[in-house]
């Protein structure tokens, strides 16, 4: 990985998991902008998001926001999907556009989130979902997760937020569990069909690392990141635009 990667790894890891997420859709955008092959990142920014996710939910967890009833009906619909889309080598160009896609959809969730002055707060209540609507939406995001290498918890959150289903600190929690089961889903369908995995710079899984615990840590006890949120959607755009504009050309 070239120089730059790894200080904007940790960055990523830190934002992200302050939030409950794992980063795959930022390392996905960084790795994109360095010119590394679709091939070399979805298996990475999966092994980047396991080990984040496993640190983002501990400190949740300890916390006391897991909550069950989000994490259960959510990983039973997600883990097979996530296993399925793992399994399912896409060309360069599908990859290109539907990752395309997904980071354009993330932009515009961290641009809304850094200028939206009324967002939710740890203290707001939340209603119990039911189960298959629960089930129904994991299997929608774990099936997106194994095929592109993010955890689908950039969409997970804000369609919580949007069906109601808890405090912002509960369903960050349920997040990162979900992201944490997706990626360990999707690596193990990529390595059941035999595919090729490559080594991961060992710098950027440290980066990582260090960055998801401070993260995690601030956001399971503390920490606004609005101005953050804002400058990953910044990163997130252009990496999107670089993937979409030949389409748009054509």
């Amino acid at each position: 990985m070239t120089g730059w990667l790894v200080p904007v790894i940790f960055v990523i890891a830190l934002v992200y998991a302050s939030v409950g997420h794992a980063g795959a859709t930022g390392y996905i955008a960084a790795m994109t902008l360095a010119g590394l092959a679709p091939e070399v990142i979805r298996p990475t920014a999966l092994v980047l998001n396991v080990g984040v996710a496993t640190i983002a939910t501990m400190q949740f967890a300890r916390a006391g926001h897991l909550r069950r009833d989000l994490v259960v009906p959510l990983a039973a619909g997600g883990v097979p999907a996530a296993f399925v889309g793992g399994a399912i080598g896409l060309h360069p160009a599908v990859f290109e556009a539907v990752v395309g896609v997904v980071l354009a959809v993330s932009a515009l969730r961290f641009a809304a989130l850094a200028v939206t002055p009324g967002r939710p707060t740890v203290e707001s209540c939340g209603r119990r979902l039911g189960r298959m609507p629960l089930v129904v939406l994991g299997v929608v995001l774990g099936l997106l997760a194994g095929l592109t290498g993010v955890g689908g918890g950039v969409f997970l959150t804000p369609a919580l937020v949007a069906l109601g289903g808890g405090p912002l600190r509960e369903i960050a929690a349920a997040s990162a569990a979900f992201i944490l089961a997706n990626s360990l889903a999707g690596l193990g369908g990529g390595f059941v069909v035999g595919r090729a995995f490559p080594a991961v710079d060992m710098a950027a899984v440290v980066a990582a690392l260090i960055g998801g615990a401070v993260g995690s840590h601030l956001g399971a006890f503390r920490l606004p990141v609005r101005a953050l949120e804002g400058l990953v959607g910044v990163v997130l755009a252009v990496a999107a635009i670089r993937l979409l504009a030949p389409f748009a050309g054509s």
